[in-house]
């Protein structure tokens, strides 16, 4: 749960409201494609688009050990994640800034697995071996990402901006 949630009035309509945390799950847990940023080791950011599941209060994605993601987050493991419309006028944009940890422990990866079938079907079962998911693509490391500041972009009438702040006091006002 964030520790603080405010509207910032300097990005919203006079008449827009502070959006409440649940009603963001809702709609983390449903969104189905996200966007990841890292840091490559030379400081330049990477994006990539990957499905994700919100569970036990983060936002989990998986990806190959060589991938260009997971060689980053070896280094840095900072990241942002977003979902969202791709319209101006309508829909709701959200920001999740957080450290991505890595889930090794079988019993969390199985549930995992359960969560990413009830969302995405059964094309994305998997097996849960040494600490990471198996597939057909091969082995799959599982991250975890809390959020620790989060932003919410209402777009339309009333447009808005609400950020959530949780436990990390690292952030700026």
């Amino acid at each position: 749960m964030p520790v603080d949630t405010r509207l910032d009035a300097r990005y919203s309509d006079p008449k827009a409201q502070a959006e409440a945390w649940g009603r963001a799950v809702e709609r983390l847990t449903a969104a189905e494609v996200f966007w990841l940023t890292t840091v490559r080791p030379d400081g330049r950011p990477h994006v990539t688009p990957l499905i994700a599941v919100w569970h036990e209060d983060a936002l989990h994605f998986c990806t190959g050990p060589d991938e260009r993601k997971a060689r980053n987050l070896e280094a840095n493991r900072r990241v942002v994640l977003t979902t969202g419309t791709n319209t101006l006028g309508e829909g709701f944009d959200l920001v999740i800034e957080g450290e991505a940890v890595r889930v090794t422990d079988e019993a969390a990866l199985r549930a995992l697995v359960d969560a990413y079938v009830a969302k995405y079907g059964e094309d994305w079962r998997f097996e849960v071996r040494d600490g990471a998911f198996l597939g057909d693509g091969g082995t799959a490391l599982v991250f975890a990402v809390a959020p620790t500041t989060a932003f919410g972009f209402a777009k339309g009438d009333p447009f808005g901006q609400t950020r959530w702040r949780f436990n990390d006091t690292t952030e700026e006002p």
